[in-house]
């Protein structure tokens, strides 16, 4: 059977009515931890009678995000969908929100936009990039939808990228541009990223060759980078292997050298203790397979030579 046949479901949407047809909205609450401790503390009055902390009725530091979403999809279409290593990720972002004040993000592999809408609550600039019209006009919707929790002078950018094509990718110079393209002002803004977010792109092989093929065009593109990446391990018998195995992750962990690791690879990477991330809205269940990444880019000495000749040619003509 073809990948455009198979229909899957992401374990986010249970509950969700299965019959519905088109785009369904969802809402998730993400709820910060009180700024005071001391409001769960518990004391005694003067009479030696325990005070218990009253419950609150709502809490002030909770904003809520709508998204629209399809319930199941088509394996090309999985980008419609709110999968759980995007809201692990979501976490991570809030829990590190005081790095990302005035920054530029880049997110791959966007789909609804969901991660990228919490990155404008604090960042200067955030490209949300994925492939494909469909998922693009969805992604944009939920920007709309959700305009009202950015930080005010943040600017929203969604753009098609497709991993298997080159970087820069090619830019318009009509007046009236098709939507999703890229602009001159775009690559320079990608330049002074720093920090790039992927979730839930790990699960085929093919697709893990051309992510790396674009990241390691990205990450020597402009200042040095960052990756952060949410996966989740998902594991499906093998006919070639005879065995059950996670799609993808082997191929992900080829092209990774962790600390202590002697190899020429040239992403290096360390895994997030999750038990150190809050968990920041209760609506889905972590599990056991969601693993969090920071991975860096190491540049060949080729690459390398011909960034410090841009930059000495940039001193030259500035």
């Amino acid at each position: 059977m073809e990948d455009s046949e198979i229909h899957v479901m992401s374990e986010i949407h249970v509950g969700c009515p299965p019959a519905t047809i088109g785009p369904f909205l969802s809402r998730f609450t993400f709820s910060f931890p009180p700024l005071d401790p001391s409001d769960h503390s518990i004391g005694v009055d003067k009479d030696g009678d325990l005070l218990l902390p009253r419950r609150r009725t709502t809490n002030p530091s909770s904003f809520t995000v709508t998204i629209q979403h399809s319930i199941t999809s088509t394996l090309p279409d999985v980008g419609l969908q709110v999968w759980k290593s995007e809201l692990v990720l979501s976490d991570f972002v809030l829990h590190n929100m005081s790095l990302l004040n005035g920054v530029v993000c880049l997110e791959l592999g966007a789909g609804t936009g969901l991660l990228g809408l919490l990155l404008a609550r604090v960042a200067k600039s955030v490209f949300l990039t994925d492939h494909g019209d469909e998922i693009l006009d969805n992604c944009i919707r939920n920007v709309e939808l959700n305009s009202s929790l950015f930080h005010p002078q943040a600017m929203v950018n969604v753009r098609d990228l497709n991993w298997m094509s080159q970087w820069p990718v090619e830019y318009t110079h009509a007046a009236d541009p098709k939507p999703y393209c890229w602009s001159l002002q775009d690559f320079e803004q990608v330049k002074s990223a720093g920090f790039i977010f992927a979730a839930d792109v790990i699960y085929s092989d093919d697709l893990t060759i051309a992510l790396f093929s674009m990241l390691k065009r990205l990450m020597s593109f402009g200042c040095d980078k960052v990756l952060y990446l949410g996966l989740e391990k998902r594991y499906n018998f093998s006919l070639d292997d005879l065995n059950v195995v996670a799609n993808g992750y082997a191929c992900f962990r080829s092209y990774i050298k962790e600390d202590g690791e002697h190899s020429d690879k040239t992403f290096v990477g360390k895994r997030i203790d999750l038990e150190q991330i809050p968990q920041y809205t209760k609506d889905y269940d972590r599990g056991e397979d969601v693993e969090l990444w920071e991975i860096k880019y190491l540049m060949e000495r080729f690459e390398l030579q011909q960034r410090k000749k841009e930059k000495k040619e940039e001193r030259i003509f500035a």
